[in-house]
């Protein structure tokens, strides 16, 4: 069923609202319409309030997570490194 309403808009709003609408080929309805449903989508779409997730912290005094491999860290920073100098003596 369709419903007729009132609705107050601000003259500027309105009058953007008219161009827009025409210069798409249609009407002002139409246009307030889609708006009205994106606005109503979005809201569905909106994530819940989702708890804060941290990163596994290890209970281990002084030193980092078991499954955490050093020398692959620094075997990639040599890399990246190398690549970074190969790329500055080139220019």
């Amino acid at each position: 069923m369709i419903e007729r309403t009132t609705v107050r808009l601000p003259s500027v709003l309105l009058d953007r609202a008219r161009k827009k609408a025409a210069a798409d080929g249609r009407t002002l309805t139409e246009l307030i319409e889609q708006g009205l449903r994106l606005a109503l989508k979005a809201d569905q779409k909106a994530p819940k309030d989702e708890p804060v997730r941290y990163p596994r912290i290890s209970s281990a005094k002084g030193w980092l997570l078991p499954d955490i491999n050093l020398h692959a860290i620094q075997e990639m920073e040599d890399i990246e490194y190398v690549e970074r100098m190969n790329r500055d003596f080139k220019d």
